[in-house]
């Protein structure tokens, strides 16, 4: 699928780092480098616009390595970008480490994916059909 993309970062684009990669990095785009506090959220730019086509959306999502070795992640993971979107792509970083933490212009600040979707229509009904689970929810089942 060929996807246009419009690259004012000064960086390369996003590509699949292995053949069977899900997701490719992006890059933050910066005139300086930008320091979160702890507890701290920013948008960060990318220098990224594209052009989906109908039916598939984006996902932004965190890289684990920076969760993991920085307690850095992303809110409303995974974020959304829509095929009518034609925006610039920005992440939202928090820091939840008890140090701050420097991204730099270049920097891999999340993965984005790429995902079919479709749109559900709503059919109302009186009651819904039962299931071993039933109206089951968070832990019921004891694991």
């Amino acid at each position: 699928m060929k996807i246009k993309i419009v690259n004012r970062s000064g960086h390369p684009l996003p590509h699949y780092a292995t053949a069977q990669s899900a997701g490719m990095d992006l890059r933050a785009s910066l005139p300086e480098p930008l320091v979160l506090a702890p507890m701290e959220r920013r948008l960060v730019p990318t220098g990224l616009s594209v052009a989906l086509p109908e039916g598939y959306e984006a996902q932004v999502r965190p890289r684990s390595g920076l969760a993991l070795k920085h307690g850095i992640t992303l809110l409303n993971a995974p974020g959304t970008i829509d095929a009518d979107y034609r925006g610039e792509i920005g992440v939202i970083l928090v820091n939840l480490s008890t140090e701050p933490f420097t991204v730099n212009d270049g920097d891999r600040i999340a993965q984005l994916v790429v995902a079919r979707y479709e749109q559900a229509t709503w059919e109302p009904v009186e009651c819904l059909e039962e299931t071993e689970r039933g109206a089951g929810g968070f832990g019921h089942t004891g694991r």
